[in-house]
């Protein structure tokens, strides 16, 4: 299963980015666990100063802005 959390204040695209995860994890056939992270402590951390931040088993794949799908699904299946 993959780690995934979405790093932000709680904001719509924060919200709409979890979708999109679940969406194309549904789609690809891929377990996933989609967190909410809201800590700005915990946000700092992984050095994202623009939202929604994207992380996924540890890593920060994307910040700022709302991701593409396309690039969703290959880190997904990366």
């Amino acid at each position: 299963m993959r780690e995934v959390k979405v790093l932000g204040p709680g904001c719509a695209r924060c919200g709409t980015t979890a979708e999109m995860i679940q969406q194309a994890a549904d789609k690809l056939g891929i377990a996933v666990s989609v967190e909410k992270v809201t800590d700005y402590a915990v946000i700092a951390g992984y050095g994202v100063m623009s939202t929604p931040g994207i992380v996924i088993d540890g890593r920060l794949v994307h910040a700022g802005g709302l991701p593409k799908a396309d690039d969703i699904a290959s880190w997904l299946e990366a």
